[in-house]
């Protein structure tokens, strides 16, 4: 979801679920929209005003824009949101060029054909972040630019998904096994897989009072398949846990 950076109110208008987003290493995003979305008017009119300026915030040549992004759990659960990013900058256009080169980089890291349609119905926005803030249930912080832009990715990001699903349908053994580091009052609910990363697991507790979410750290961050394995079982409580295999 796009929305006006100063005035986040429905009415304010100008708020708009974009047709594609993609957020780069360096924390610049580039955004997707519909030729007649407002916002894309809205951002031309400003470059058309701010010609023959330097383009920036002093400026006006800039829409001061948050772009929200859900973190939504890969398993089915009655509430599937698991986080928020708050992505909050300054929205301009790009020339054609710079669009269709965009368009490329996008196609080769994540392919979807909805890129294809840029210049055909589709402009590609430019959003130059000032600041993050991410919410989830362990609190709402606020990252610099610099902090997200050296950050990397999690070894496990392109794998949670089906490990995930996995551990769901395939062994609720485990995570029936996991309710042991849970406080006594959470042991009842509906136990389910929320996240995995190289830190630990996370559990969503679905009960009859709401939901909890409880993180179960590993003795230390782990970097390879096989060492994330050897975390679990000792999550689990496997006797066979300090094994190779």
């Amino acid at each position: 979801m796009l929305m006006p950076a100063v005035d986040r109110e429905p009415s304010s208008g100008l708020r708009t679920e974009p047709v594609l987003h993609h957020v780069h290493a360096g924390g610049r995003a580039s955004i997707l929209l519909r030729d007649d979305d407002p916002l894309v008017t809205a951002t031309r009119d400003r470059s058309h005003a701010g010609q023959g300026q330097a383009a920036g915030p002093d400026t006006g040549c800039e829409l001061a824009i948050t772009l929200e992004i859900t973190d939504e759990a890969p398993v089915a659960l009655r509430e599937p949101v698991r986080g928020l990013l708050w992505l909050t900058g300054w929205l301009r256009p790009l020339d054609r060029r710079a669009a269709r080169t965009r368009a490329v980089t996008i196609a080769e890291q994540r392919p979807d054909e909805r890129l294809l349609d840029l210049d055909h119905g589709l402009t590609m926005l430019d959003l130059v972040p000032a600041s993050f803030v991410l919410a989830d249930s362990e609190g709402t912080h606020s990252v610099s630019t610099q902090s997200f832009s050296a950050a990397t990715a999690d070894p496990f990001c392109t794998q949670e998904t089906d490990w995930l699903r996995h551990l769901e349908h395939a062994h609720p053994d485990v995570v029936l096994a996991l309710s042991r580091h849970l406080p006594g009052q959470l042991r009842g609910g509906a136990i389910r897989p929320l996240g995995i990363d190289r830190y630990g697991l996370r559990l969503r507790v679905e009960g009859p009072a709401g939901d909890h979410d409880v993180r179960l750290g590993f003795d230390q961050p782990v970097d390879c398949p096989r060492k994330l394995g050897l975390a679990l079982r000792s999550l689990v409580g496997c006797p066979f846990r300090h094994s190779e295999h």
